[in-house]
This record gives structure tokens, sequence and C-alpha cells, in this order.
């Protein structure tokens, strides 16, 4: 697929339109795409994230290599 060309094709048809939904549904479309993740996020999801960070930076975790070994057969 050539982007470039599709891109211009996609242009063409946004010029020509007057259909002010198709205007309004690709605003929407670039909107979404910007979102951050974190915006999504409940307060206690942040919390929890955040504490996670905290306890790296205190070296309070367990490579996953060394977790992993304790559980193989």
């Amino acid at each position: 697929m050539d982007i470039q060309l599709e891109k211009s094709k996609l242009m063409k048809k946004l010029e020509e339109t007057n259909d002010l939904s198709i205007i309004e549904a690709i605003k929407n479309i670039f909107k979404s795409e910007r979102k951050d993740f974190w915006d999504e996020l409940t307060q206690e999801q942040k919390d929890e994230i955040e504490e996670g960070d905290r306890q790296i930076e205190r070296g309070e975790f367990v490579d996953f290599e060394e977790f992993i070994q304790k559980y193989r057969c």
C-alpha cells in the first residue's frame, strides 16, 4: 500500500464532503489517537502503579528469572 497515495485520496474525499458527521468522526479518531492511557486509569490504579515505581526505586523487587526458577520443575 502506498501511504502517500492513500493520504491523497482521503484528503480529496475530505475536501469534497459537506457532511459534518464525517468531519466530526475524523476529528474524533484523531482525538482518541492522542489519548494518554494514564488519563483512562482510576485513581486507585494510578496509586498502585506509583507505589510499584517507589518499590522498584527502593530495590524491593525480584528479577523475573530469579522468580521463575523457583517454580520450574
